[in-house]
């Protein structure tokens, strides 16, 4: 499947701002046997006086930004050519969550794909005894590691609502669960914490998620949207999977990989300092156009 993708971030700043660097992670990343990035850009306006393009620690690839000039606005845009690739359907051959721990054991790597990375703690994800609780209620004797993480991810759609005005990016896991609702990032936050609090390695997936429009409607210029969801190790024969908790099915063909992090901090789009004072509004829009 070949994507066109286009996404628009424009912040505009009450007072003017006189300085900022920023570190930007949008255009997608290529994945062996998943996803490759054909061609990609990344450009602001106005034109910042230092750019580097680098990739970080988990290989996701991130524009740092410097601005010294006042500036009222700041847009960035990113366009990027994208080529997925169907994935098989396997049989399941993760093991109990019994035999689990020795597997782990057995993973002697530290690079950026080792599950040792993903099994604690991490900046935005503390341990919840609320989320381990509710967590060892659906993971029975017997289910293998890739079973209960999709019966985790089935449970949460179920008891969770889609909400957008019920969180904002810095709601903790702890709060979107005693809500129930929320939006993708508070989705993955919890079955996240849920996973992990079994002994499951899981992380972060950010990227880009092509929506469909009802039956006899037009796509809608700008609709389509950044997205999050879940990536589990299943053990060292089918290493990891995707599971996308807001709406409660596989990842495939329709999701984008940008980058992959132990929560929301190492794959936000934009982080950054100003100097400024006042407040800022901040718009985004997305197309994720299908090619074939």
């Amino acid at each position: 499947m070949l994507y066109d993708i286009n996404l628009r971030i424009t912040y505009t700043y009450e007072v003017p701002v006189s300085g900022g660097r920023h570190v930007v992670r949008v255009l997608p990343v290529s994945l062996q046997d998943r996803q490759r990035l054909v061609a990609g850009t990344v450009t602001c306006t106005p034109t910042p006086e230092e750019r580097r393009d680098s990739g970080d620690f988990f290989g996701n690839p991130s524009t740092s930004i410097l601005f010294r000039k006042q500036h009222e606005k700041l847009v960035i845009r990113m366009q990027a050519r994208v080529q997925l690739e169907p994935q098989p359907l396997t049989a399941d051959f993760s093991p109990d969550l019994a035999a689990f721990p020795a597997e782990i054991g057995d993973v002697w790597s530290l690079d950026a794909d080792s599950p040792h990375h993903f099994l604690g703690a991490s900046p935005r994800l503390p341990e919840d005894t609320a989320i381990a609780s509710y967590a060892q209620a659906i993971a029975k004797p017997g289910m293998t590691i890739r079973q209960i993480a999709t019966a985790i991810c089935d449970q949460i759609h179920k008891d969770f609502t889609y909400d957008p005005k019920a969180t904002t990016v810095d709601t903790t896991p702890r709060e979107a669960f005693k809500l129930k609702r929320g939006v993708c990032q508070d989705f993955t936050h919890v079955m996240i914490t849920a996973l992990r609090s079994l002994g499951i390695p899981a992380g972060y997936v950010s990227g880009f998620l092509r929506t469909i429009p009802p039956p006899g409607k037009e796509r809608l210029e700008g609709a389509d949207a950044m997205h999050a969801w879940v990536r589990f190790w299943c053990g060292s024969t089918t290493g990891w999977m995707e599971l996308d908790p807001t709406n409660n099915i596989a990842a495939g063909l329709d999701h984008i990989v940008v980058g992959h992090g132990r929560d929301y901090s190492d794959v936000a789009p934009v982080i950054g300092v100003l100097k400024s004072y006042g407040s800022h509004k901040t718009e985004q829009a997305v197309d994720v156009i299908p090619l074939q």
